[in-house]
C-alpha cells in the first residue's frame, strides 16, 4: 500500500520560510499527482498547492500564490512544499496527498492517499 510521511512543520515567525517534504513509498511515484493541504479545527481541508504527475502543471490557491512553491523529485520519491513570507492565517496542520493522475488535481474527495500531518504554526 502507497504511505506519504510528510516532515518539516514546526514553530515560526511572520516573515519566516519552512520547507515541507513528502516521503512516498510502496507505490509508483512517477505516476502520482501530489497535493498539499491545510486544515485547521473546525474548518474544511484546502488544497494549498497541486501539481500534476510530471510536474509540469502547477495549482496554488489564492492564499498562497506567490508565497508558496510545490515540487517533486520523482528519483526520490519525493514531494515538497517551500513555504515563504509565512503568516500567522498559514498556521495548520498540513498533509500531503496522492492519487495516480497525470493531470493536477485540486479536490480533497479525489485523493487516494495521505500523510499524517505535520504542524504549522505561525506566531506573530
Amino acid at each position: 500500500q502507497v504511505q506519504l510521511v510528510e516532515s518539516g512543520g514546526g514553530l515560526v515567525q511572520t516573515g519566516d520560510s519552512l520547507r515541507l517534504s513528502c516521503a512516498a513509498s510502496g507505490g509508483t511515484f512517477r505516476t502520482y499527482a501530489m497535493g498539499w493541504f491545510r486544515q485547521v479545527p473546525g474548518k474544511e481541508r484546502e488544497c494549498v498547492a497541486a501539481m500534476s504527475s510530471s510536474g509540469a502543471s502547477l495549482y496554488y490557491a489564492d492564499s498562497v500564490k506567490g508565497r508558496f512553491t510545490i515540487s517533486r523529485d520523482n528519483a526520490k520519491n519525493r514531494a515538497y512544499l517551500q513555504m515563504n513570507s509565512l503568516k500567522s492565517e498559514d498556521t495548520a496542520v498540513y498533509y500531503c496527498a496522492a492519487v495516480p493522475s497525470y493531470r493536477a488535481v485540486t479536490r480533497t474527495r479525489d485523493y487516494d492517499y495521505w500523510g499524517q500531518g505535520t504542524q504549522v504554526t505561525v506566531s506573530s
